[in-house]
């Protein structure tokens, strides 16, 4: 099942966590579509700043936006004119109060999107498919992942007839619950059409938190 779902979707209440944070009972529609073109407006006027997610948290009548950026400079602008500039959109397209944040990624190498949006571009830049997967895994890999699948799909290398190919290095369970992957799909527009891009990078295990209260019951009821 693991293989077949979103690694996302998969952990959701276990090793992930929404990116929209809110609930509704009459407005939910309203407010999906909402942030919908809240996420439509950030990846259309920041395509250049490395967005890796956008997390959305609706607190009365406030809508705070958290932006993780690889390149917080370049969304911020100088003097913070291109965030208020964003803001202002923001606030223009859902009608009420925005708050937005901007948080930097330290290491991008280990943000499946951010891998995928770098392929991309060296995609369209016209580097060979091969040579630019393995480049990507190398890096991640060297960042201190456990793991790591690219797969490719469209016509490489030009070709006329679609296909895909896949990297995998290391170790990749999708099928572990406490498996932290971290999952990323970007399409690279080339002139001979479009080349998907879906990154898997395996981070390590998550284990809860055990106090040492618990831990000396347990131990005392196996005694």
């Amino acid at each position: 099942m693991g293989q077949k779902v979103h690694p996302f979707g998969f952990r959701l209440g276990i090793t992930k966590w929404w990116q929209a944070k809110w609930y509704a009972e009459k407005d939910y529609a309203r407010l999906l579509c909402q942030d919908l073109a809240l996420r439509r407006v950030i990846e259309r006027k920041s395509r250049e700043c490395s967005i890796s997610r956008v997390e959305i948290e609706r607190t009365g009548a406030e809508v705070s936006v958290t932006v993780y950026s690889a390149r917080p400079g370049i969304l911020i602008g100088r003097g913070g004119q291109k965030v208020e500039a964003l803001r202002a959109e923001l606030e223009k397209v859902s009608k009420e109060k925005v708050r937005l944040t901007v948080r930097e990624v330290e290491r991008p190498e280990l943000v499946a999107c951010l891998v995928a949006q770098n392929m991309a571009d060296r995609i369209e830049g016209r580097v060979p498919f091969r040579r630019v997967m393995k480049q990507a895994a190398f890096r991640t890999r060297q960042a201190g992942a456990k793991g790591i699948k690219i797969k490719c799909a469209g016509r490489l290398g030009g070709r006329e007839i679609a296909r895909s190919e896949m990297l995998h290095e290391g170790q990749m369970p999708l099928h572990t619950l406490r498996a932290n992957i971290d999952y990323g799909f970007v399409e690279a527009r080339t002139v001979m059409g479009r080349i998907g891009i879906k990154v898997w990078v395996y981070l390590g295990d998550v284990f809860p938190e055990v106090s040492r209260g618990s831990a000396t019951t347990e131990a005392s009821k196996v005694s």
